[in-house]
């Protein structure tokens, strides 16, 4: 039969084991809190497009400038993955709810791995970013980050890439995929 000791009785042991107790509850809770994503190492890459409003054909400019930052991270068999998506459009978009712009707009971020032909999708994550777009400064200029999307690839080197897809109003086609860049492998 086992032994199971005594709770100790004087009034400073019992003080002792309590504040040892809660010490130790609140380590494990900080220790639990932590974000694996902020301690990572990213590898990142950055590229840019001029995309035109496909649903404009009016005497103003109407070319958007983008640059996707895409990022890759790795711990043990995960792979993190996020992008930072900028825009430098004509000011005249400014102001505006983008209705008249867009349909619809998305970016989409991929994890993929190189395997010498098409590149396996390991997953990708789709963000509804027109309310993002429309949220531009007086110069027409703005930036987004995506969240951070964790996906399981065990010991295969993979790498993030995006897309952004746009579903301009009034040009009587569906979303266009404008694909940019890839972070490197990890």
């Amino acid at each position: 039969m086992r032994h199971i000791p005594s709770v100790p009785r004087s009034s400073a042991a019992r003080k002792a084991v309590a504040a040892a107790l809660v010490g130790a509850t609140v380590a494990g809770t900080a220790v639990l809190a932590a974000t694996p994503a902020s301690a990572l190492s990213w590898k990142c890459n950055s590229s840019s497009r001029t995309i035109d409003d496909a649903g404009y054909s009016g005497p103003w400019g109407d070319n958007w400038d983008f640059t996707v930052k895409n990022c890759v991270a790795r711990s043990g068999g995960y792979i993190y993955a996020k992008a930072t998506v900028s825009w430098d459009a004509p000011p005249w978009y400014a102001g505006t709810d983008l209705s008249n712009t867009f349909d619809n707009a998305h970016f989409r971020l991929y994890v993929k791995h190189a395997d010498g032909g098409a590149d396996t999708v390991l997953g990708k994550k789709t963000f509804y970013i027109q309310d993002n777009l429309a949220t531009m400064n007086g110069s027409g200029n703005g930036s987004w980050t995506t969240s951070t999307a964790k996906k399981y690839v065990g010991g295969k080197s993979a790498y993030t890439d995006g897309a952004l897809l746009l579903d301009w109003n009034n040009d009587g086609d569906d979303a266009r995929h404008y694909g940019f860049e890839g972070s490197g492998s990890k």
